[in-house]
């Protein structure tokens, strides 16, 4: 049965990097058999000079109707003076909204190649494999009531509340328990239960969705002390589960420990696994039609996009055992070359990825 792929360039660098991944992509097709169509669609910036909406309808509707989602990345300077609901990154919140994509999953992978890329210590990185969950449409990001008002003592006073409800944290529980089964069956759930009556609870609901699951074990840890250990120690983890806020920041900090944030992928899950794939970094408008970008973490979230939306471990090994053979070959864009490498441009990474993924074939 054929699969189909929406494929969501975006803005700045985003063309770039997909036009990249596409190309590995048609590898896979070419060379290996792998039966999916793909569509592009407009979001963010580039959606509002052509709809004058960032999000349109048509877009909505063709990721609704795909088996997956490839973004690129959305926003830039161009669109700042907009009005907050134009915004590009508006379009990127409506396509996870629309599509209920409430589980992030974003893996901190360090390859050996780039070891030295790290800021940390070689120790204190080497061998670095971890996953973080992230609850993606609760919490205080959109919790009501939030606003800006004068208050009592005619001072300016912004508020945001921080709310989940059982069923809330329940799923995004069980999707940690299972991606923790599949890993190391270690599951860390950060909270800041405290303080927050609202963590509090998330910690009850977790602990009782945990009993389904004795084969995972699992631990706690204040989000204070999780941000302290992520850099002290991070291989102590497998997997973290947490909520909107903690995972925006945790995740963030512990894709430093890699060295680049061009190396990584992430992926936003709704409950029957279907899901939006797209690289952490964001659209990079300083560097964008260079052709300097570094494509690794698109190619990277087209590995995950097979792997969790299509059950197709095999095939999305290939595609990371080519990019280890790349990296082996000393290919780095700028963002992690390194004396003794060699520099390439987007598109040459692009092309060694696919000589590498098509030499596997051979």
């Amino acid at each position: 049965m054929t699969k189909k792929i929406a494929i969501l360039p975006g803005d700045g660098i985003g063309p770039e990097i997909v036009n990249e991944t596409i190309k590995v992509l048609d590898a896979l097709r070419s060379g290996f058999g792998l039966n999916v169509e793909t569509e592009q669609g407009l979001i963010g910036g580039a959606a509002y000079d052509a709809t004058g909406t960032p999000f349109p309808e048509a877009t909505l509707k063709l990721a609704q109707d795909a088996d997956a989602i490839l973004l690129g990345a959305v926003g830039g300077p161009k669109w700042e003076p907009l009005d907050y609901a134009l915004r590009p990154e508006r379009g990127l919140l409506g396509l996870r909204a629309g599509l209920e994509l409430f589980a992030n999953l974003r893996p901190a992978l360090l390859y050996p190649q780039l070891l030295d890329a790290s800021t940390l210590k070689a120790d204190v990185v080497s061998n670095l494999d971890l996953m973080i969950i992230r609850e993606l449409t609760g919490g205080i990001y959109f919790g009501k009531p939030r606003g800006r008002r004068i208050n009592d003592s005619n001072e300016r006073e912004g508020y945001n509340t921080l709310v989940y409800s059982e069923s809330e944290i329940s799923r995004i529980a069980h999707i940690g328990f299972q991606i923790a089964r599949k890993r190391q069956k270690r599951l860390c759930s950060i909270d800041k239960a405290n303080v927050l009556e609202c963590t509090e609870l998330w910690r009850e609901v977790v602990i009782e969705v945990g009993k389904e699951y004795p084969d995972v074990a699992l631990s706690h840890m204040y989000v204070d002390n999780a941000a302290m250990q992520l850099v002290r120690n991070p291989k102590q983890f497998d997997v973290m589960l947490t909520d909107n806020l903690f995972g925006d920041i945790l995740s963030d900090c512990a894709a430093m420990l890699t060295g680049s944030i061009g190396m990584l992928p992430s992926a936003s899950l709704d409950k029957n696994g279907k899901g939006m794939y797209e690289p952490i970094h964001g659209s990079a408008p300083d560097i964008a039609g260079r052709n300097v970008a570094n494509p690794i973490a698109t190619v990277l979230s087209l590995a995950m996009l097979l792997r969790y939306s299509f059950d197709d471990d095999a095939t999305a090994t290939h595609i990371e055992q080519a990019i280890q053979a790349a990296l082996d070959a000393g290919c780095r864009t700028a963002d992690i070359y390194s004396e003794g490498t060699r520099k390439v441009s987007t598109t040459e990474m692009g092309d060694a990825i696919v000589s590498a993924l098509l030499a596997r074939k051979s």
